[in-house]
């Protein structure tokens, strides 16, 4: 239900200190711890990645034909244990798909 004024010119609600921002600290205060969380949050991941040790060239041409030869020996590791399961099932279902 709606509240109701008590008499002309009385508001329905007196203010109160519930009001949503009661007690906050002002918007731009805000928005400058803010600001000042973002700056030191991108200065540490700068921080860290001058740290990192990358790998060099070779490094990264090794790590991809290795990753490449992998994919592909596990692609084909698949592909035989699909034929021999397939040849397994042909077999003990009579040939009947």
């Amino acid at each position: 239900m709606k509240s109701t004024p008590k008499g002309p010119g009385t508001p329905a609600r007196a203010a109160s200190t519930n009001h949503p921002r009661a007690g906050r600290p002002a918007p731009t205060a805000a928005r400058a711890r803010n600001s000042r969380a973002a700056q030191e949050f991108f200065s540490g991941i700068v921080s860290e990645m001058r740290r990192v040790t990358w790998p060099t060239r070779e490094e990264w041409v090794a790590a991809t034909i290795l990753t490449i030869v992998l994919v592909v020996g596990v692609g084909v590791f698949t592909y035989v244990v699909d034929l021999a399961f397939g040849a397994i099932f042909s077999f003990l279902t009579g040939g009947a798909r």
